[in-house]
């Protein structure tokens, strides 16, 4: 918010003064659509000013109109907005309606409507819109930093879930508040907000699209809640919770890791192989719970599935890659 109100003084004082400089009347209404172009990512600013702009044309012909037939009366005004704001909306300029009616609002109170007073305004649009338009574009503070130390804290938050659900399987009587499960998910939608707007600051040439990272690790975290409620149904310990404890003890190491290992894997595989050779249960309460761990099993294996398919299993991956 501090930024963005500096550029917007920077974007004012600057179409004030060009304004000023070009002899334009009315320099410091300049000013004011300056203010009213500063956007917070440059995509929206240039949708946001070409709406204003184009809102603001369209707004002055309907103006031209009006004020030519029945004069500058104040119930003029009213028909102004009566039939003005229906025609913007409708041609996809709603975000310029604002801009629009200050424009309206400075001919009304000159009480002249001719040649020189339409492009007198023209001229008030294009510097004072151009200038918040070349702020925007000129800078935006990146926040590179600022999503990896987020990804940090998600895979930290991520590796103390995991070793938590490892020692409740080793474990069945202990007690686990999951309250990283609820901080795992305030990061992610604080990185998706931040990826997104990063996103909308790269015009011309994109290059890091974080939101991939942030999508993949909503959806393992959606996986994550299911195991939850598998891991809730192994209330007893059996040989088989003792292997897939092991595996979440690997995978709390792996999820840290810059790239994908493959390592759970690969000792998930190996675990599938042992469950097989094992005899069948032979009680109820037996069946239902190394049920449950099967299920964890074949979840597990989807959330890694998801790892691998927004990243390549290469040693060197850029920083907006996925991880386990």
């Amino acid at each position: 918010m501090g930024f963005r109100v500096i550029k917007t003084a920077i974007a004012s004082l600057m179409a004030v003064l060009i304004a000023d400089s070009l002899g334009v009347h009315g320099a410091t209404s300049a000013g004011l659509l300056a203010i009213l172009g500063v956007d917070v990512t440059r995509k929206r600013s240039l949708r946001t000013i070409s709406a204003r702009f184009f809102a603001s044309v369209v707004g002055l012909l309907f103006a031209c109109v009006l004020f030519a037939v029945f004069g500058f009366h104040y119930w003029v005004l009213g028909a102004y907005i009566l039939t003005a704001f229906p025609a913007i909306v409708r041609a996809g300029f709603k975000e310029g309606i604002v801009t629009g009616s200050v424009v309206v609002f400075r001919v009304f109170s000159g009480g002249v409507i001719d040649l020189d007073v339409l492009l007198t305004q023209l001229w008030l649009l294009l510097i004072g819109l151009g200038s918040a338009m070349v702020v925007n574009l000129v800078y935006m503070p990146k926040a590179d930093n600022t999503l990896l130390h987020i990804r940090q804290d998600i895979d930290k938050l991520f590796s103390q879930i995991f070793k938590n659900i490892s020692d409740t399987l080793h474990y069945p009587d202990k007690v686990w508040d999951g309250k990283e499960i609820i901080e795992a998910d305030q990061a992610i939608s604080r990185g998706l907000t931040i990826a997104s707007r990063t996103l909308e600051n790269q015009v011309l040439n994109p290059q890091e699209n974080w939101n991939i990272y942030f999508y993949m690790r909503k959806q393992q975290l959606d996986s994550i809640q299911f195991m939850m409620h598998l891991i809730s149904q192994v209330y007893e310990h059996l040989p088989q919770a003792e292997y897939v404890s092991e595996l979440f003890e690997q995978l709390s190491i792996d999820v840290l890791s810059e790239h994908y290992t493959g390592r759970t894997e690969t000792l998930l595989a190996h675990v599938e192989e042992e469950f097989r050779a094992m005899d069948l249960p032979t009680t109820r309460e037996e069946f239902e719970i190394r049920s449950a761990i099967l299920q964890l099993c074949r979840e597990l294996a989807f959330y890694l599935k998801i790892a691998k398919k927004d990243k390549a299993p290469t040693p060197v991956p850029s920083r907006s890659q996925s991880s386990i």
